[in-house]
């Protein structure tokens, strides 16, 4: 019973041990999508959108310059969190917004209409033509872009964080006439116009899942890639054998690979256990209303959010990851080398209810006589002893007769 004991903790300690090769073989690919620093800012004005310091904060158009040195504009959309240039951006989809309790998540589809409506996505004088066909007096010659960029941020600053831009004092800078028009742009953007853009931009390059496992004799997959622009470069180390397919299995390059491509790895059967790392590249643009977050938001270095605001193009990298075990060995049942014959069948004849004729050279046993009396046999017969008894009571009485003769004579 001790061994049996010790085999199955054996048993367990091995089970153990696989567990834990297998978790640390496998790599957790991340992707790595566009990220950028804000490092400009074109300015519109100082606006009035609450209490204490939003009653004269200052609206701006920033400048976020992206991994590969090219710059998207982008609108605030958390008006009580400050910008920090120190901490990286990481475009991230809507619904990984930071803040919960946001007015945001109800009102993206709302803030992304302004965003393609407005300014800088549309150029001021189209913008203006727009809100004289709605019936709206601007003053001053025109829109300008300070007038511009103030009523796009407040408008989006209105769906974002729930703030009305004070109707009596917008502006608590500059003259009359700049705030009517500001005013007016905002009522606009905020009003009956504005039904809503609800489609999420695309992303400039995605690769979904992210990572995935398999067996050496498979094909590992589907990656499915999600991409705005051009993929210019596919990066693996590969080892011998292994390839990146279609679902076919005919290899792929970069250029093969567009918007919807599924990739696979391609694994031989006598692989050794093993793991890469694939990186694509794509040339691609990033769609107006794509938002991007602090990079080390949700660990305390926390920086205000911003939301593109025109689209542009840029170079972007995406890693993604696979691992494999190796396939189980197979096993054979070896023939058998055993030349010993075998006993033949035995008969299936039907048995017999013959008595077999004895063989014995002792003489037969004598029968027993008759039990008449209705009394159970108990294999002796009662007779042998009555005889035995008449007998000696024979021989007495014959002892006794020669015994008197004896005395009268």
């Amino acid at each position: 019973m001790a061994s049996r004991f010790r085999a199955v903790r054996t048993a367990v300690a091995v089970l153990g041990a696989a567990v834990t090769v297998t978790m640390t073989a496998a790599i957790p690919a991340t992707a790595e999508p566009a990220t950028g620093l804000p490092t400009g800012e074109v300015t519109g004005y100082h606006v009035n959108v609450g209490k204490g310091k939003l009653r004269d904060i200052l609206a701006k158009v920033f400048k976020v310059e992206l991994s590969d040195g090219s710059t998207v504009d982008a609108y605030c959309v958390q008006v009580r969190r400050g910008s920090d240039p120190e901490h990286e951006l990481v475009e991230q989809p809507w619904d990984a917004f930071p803040d919960a309790d946001s007015p945001f998540h109800a009102n993206r589809d709302k803030i992304n209409w302004i965003l393609h409506n407005s300014f800088p996505a549309v150029g001021r004088k189209a913008l203006q033509r727009t809100l004289r066909d709605e019936g709206v007096k601007l003053h001053n010659g025109g829109l300008n872009r300070e007038e511009a960029i103030s009523g796009t941020q407040a408008a989006i600053w209105h769906f974002s964080d729930g703030v009305d831009l004070n109707r009596k004092n917008p502006l608590p800078v500059v003259g009359k006439g700049f705030d009517k028009d500001v005013l007016a742009l905002y009522d606009y953007l905020t009003g009956d116009a504005n039904e809503g853009l609800g489609d999420q931009p695309t992303p400039a390059l995605e690769v979904t899942p992210t990572e995935l496992s398999g067996e050496a004799g498979e094909r590992i997959g589907p990656f499915t890639v999600t991409t705005t622009g051009n993929v210019t470069k596919l990066k693996a180390d590969l080892p011998e054998g292994v390839t990146i397919t279609d679902a076919d299995g005919e290899e792929l390059t970069a250029k093969q690979i567009e918007n919807g491509t599924d990739l696979y790895l391609d694994v031989p059967a006598d692989a050794e256990q093993g793991a890469v790392t694939i990186e694509l590249t794509a040339r691609a643009g990033i769609d107006t209303g794509r938002l991007f977050v602090g990079e080390n938001y949700g660990k305390g270095d926390k920086t205000q959010s911003l939301i593109t605001a025109k689209s542009t193009r840029t170079k972007i990298t995406v890693t993604i990851g696979a691992d494999w075990a190796a396939a189980p060995p197979t096993t054979t049942v070896p023939p058998t080398s055993d030349t010993s014959t075998t006993a033949p069948p035995t008969s299936t004849a039907p048995e017999t209810t013959t008595e077999p004729t004895s063989t014995s050279s002792e003489a037969a046993p004598v029968p027993q006589p008759r039990n008449t009396s209705g009394l159970a046999t108990t294999g002796a017969s009662i007779l042998m002893p009555v005889v035995i008894g008449l007998v000696l009571v024979g021989a007495g009485i014959g002892a006794l007769l020669v015994l008197r003769r004896r005395r009268g004579a």
